[in-house]
């Protein structure tokens, strides 16, 4: 996953998932390795789980850091968590020469966050499976790596205990109020659901969105004019050339790229978004008035910043 003599970060939170990967990189690449534990703060405990990461790597030689991160006071709490602690990896990673950062996603994340997007409608981005390696967000001259998309939770908690370590125990882990908390505990409740054979469809679900990736590009480039002013008119090529699942992700992309909102619309307000505009209606979303009109070679889609509302 890195070039051979490349040093390697490892983001270790102290629950039992990342110390494991602790343990096995150490003794994969005892000389190569370094350890950050981000503290967001939002909980009391932070700080001892942070302490109890750095005497794990004391007691075996490896360098390690705490970051301490801001969140802003407004905003999704995890989307912002996220973004500040790929933020603080990456400096962290330029700083001490680390050419990627590894995290520890196994094989119960897969299976759980393809039920989960299935669950909320979502497209197939959403349902592919996460790589095994891409550019760390917020930083994209670092890699990141998933070492452990082949393991099971079960197994990683083994080497914990077999080291003698205690992890810590995020609560949040155990909140209902989240939607992989629930699909934690319904796939812990049954006996038929195998986790491995859904990490295999995600895995499918992702070559299957590599490959139409490449003809969304193309129709992006082709039939898709940027407009000064922020907007962009797409022409759909005729139906006969092109299904809908090309469609919906070129919406879902040029929503992304042109929207003024945090966060990615979810898969069923692009639905309903390619479900408006191929009937020839006009609606908003994510901050951007997407109309349906006539053009000169058949129907065209204009994008532009939704008008600012009038008060008073």
């Amino acid at each position: 996953m890195i070039e051979p003599d490349a040093r390697l970060g490892i983001a270790v939170s102290g629950g039992p998932d990342s110390l494991a990967m602790l343990l096995l990189a150490a003794t994969a690449f005892p000389d190569r390795i370094e350890a950050a534990t981000v503290d967001h703060r939002l909980r009391p405990e932070s700080g001892d789980e942070a302490a109890m990461v750095a005497r794990v790597c004391r007691d075996r030689g490896i360098g390690h850091a705490v970051l301490t991160v801001t969140l802003p006071d407004h905003g999704n709490v995890q989307a912002n968590a996220r973004r500040e602690r790929y933020r603080a990896l990456g400096q962290w990673a330029r700083d001490h020469g680390l050419a990627a950062i590894a995290t520890a996603h196994h094989i119960e994340d897969q299976a759980e966050t393809l039920l989960m997007r299935l669950n909320r409608g979502s497209g197939l981005k959403g349902l592919a499976a996460m790589r095994n390696r891409r550019p760390l967000p917020m930083a994209a001259d670092i890699g990141l790596i998933r070492p452990l998309l082949g393991w099971h939770r079960a197994e990683l908690a083994a080497i914990c205990a077999a080291a003698g370590i205690e992890p810590a125990q995020d609560p949040s882990n155990r909140d209902p109020k989240y939607d992989r908390v629930r699909i934690r505990a319904a796939m812990a409740g049954t006996d038929w659901i195998d986790p491995s054979a859904l990490a295999r469809s995600a895995r499918h679900l992702r070559d299957a969105f590599e490959a139409l990736e490449e003809a969304v590009d193309a129709e992006l480039q082709t039939r898709t004019v940027f407009l000064p002013e922020e907007g962009a008119i797409y022409a759909p090529s005729p139906r006969q050339f092109g299904v809908r699942g090309l469609r919906f992700r070129v919406l879902e992309k040029l929503i992304g790229d042109l929207g003024r909102s945090h966060g990615a619309p979810r898969g069923a307000e692009i639905d309903r978004l390619l479900d408006t505009l191929e009937s020839g209606g006009k609606t908003t979303l994510a901050g951007l008035e997407c109309t349906a009109r006539s053009g000169v070679n058949g129907p065209e889609w204009l994008f532009t910043p939704e008008p600012a509302r009038k008060t008073g």
